[in-house]
């Protein structure tokens, strides 16, 4: 399954790193915020949380 990233205002490297994130460290979209600003990166958690839904929830479906 292939990830389109059409239309993104960031790279789909900062995309696919905070989704990473979140999914593998369990923080809130807002401590994300305040990770990805330290990293240069100034993204609003309410982004992060349209990212991970959108990038993640696909592939962690279980199959049928």
């Amino acid at each position: 399954m292939a990830i389109d990233f059409k239309g993104s205002q960031y790279p789909k490297d900062v995309s696919l790193y905070a989704v990473f994130f979140y999914v593998r460290y369990a923080v809130s979209h807002r401590d994300l915020e305040e990770i990805m600003a330290e990293r240069g990166v100034k993204i609003d958690h309410a982004t992060l949380n349209r990212w991970v839904v959108k990038y993640s929830a696909p592939l962690l479906e279980m199959p049928r």
